[in-house]
């Protein structure tokens, strides 16, 4: 915080010191490609704004980079202003460079997730599949399994009767005359 707040107050000089008007900052500001709203710069520079937060990105950045001409080296910087101007300009581009790598892996993640979850998704399916089937001989196999415990109920009653009639059998000590 204390830097975005030291920015500020940089900047708010820097303005003050070369008579910009936030017209003239808005002008800068889209000149060098970047667009933000005039309250936006507004609201940078009024009075007491360097103790609320600001977007570096988005804001701080683009009125620095308008303000202090970083683009351009001129012939009356000094040797470490104009060391500090590359150097800054180095890291910009680094920055930039790293967001479009950061862009590029996050799509390759999305990519990668996607071909993962489909995937998966195949998998489930197949054991969807196979868990149905499981299902299906399970109801089968307990269809046959009723049908058979139904006909061993049915010859368990006919060898019952066959006792019964064995053993009620007006013949059955017959044999034992003989």
């Amino acid at each position: 915080m204390n830097k975005t707040r030291d920015l500020i107050i940089r900047l708010k000089a820097v303005r003050e010191e070369k008579g910009y008007s936030l017209n003239d900052i808005v002008n800068l500001v889209e000149e060098n490609g970047d667009f933000i709203s005039r309250s936006s710069i507004q609201r940078v520079f009024a009075d007491g704004s360097e103790d609320s937060s600001f977007r570096y990105e988005d804001t701080l950045r683009p009125i620095a980079k308008a303000l202090l001409d970083i683009e351009n080296i001129e012939d009356t910087d000094s040797l470490d202003v104009a060391t500090l101007k590359a150097l800054l300009k180095y890291k910009m581009q680094r920055i930039e460079d790293l967001e479009v790598q950061i862009e590029k892996l996050v799509a390759e993640l999305d990519k990668e997730k996607v071909k993962r979850h489909e995937k998966i998704d195949d998998i489930r399916n197949e054991y969807e599949k196979k868990i149905d089937f499981l299902k299906d001989q399970m109801t089968l196999k307990d269809k046959r399994m009723d049908i058979l415990l139904d006909a061993a109920k049915i010859k368990d009653k006919r060898i019952d009767e066959l006792i019964g009639h064995i053993l009620t059998c007006p013949y059955r000590d017959c044999r034992k005359e003989n």
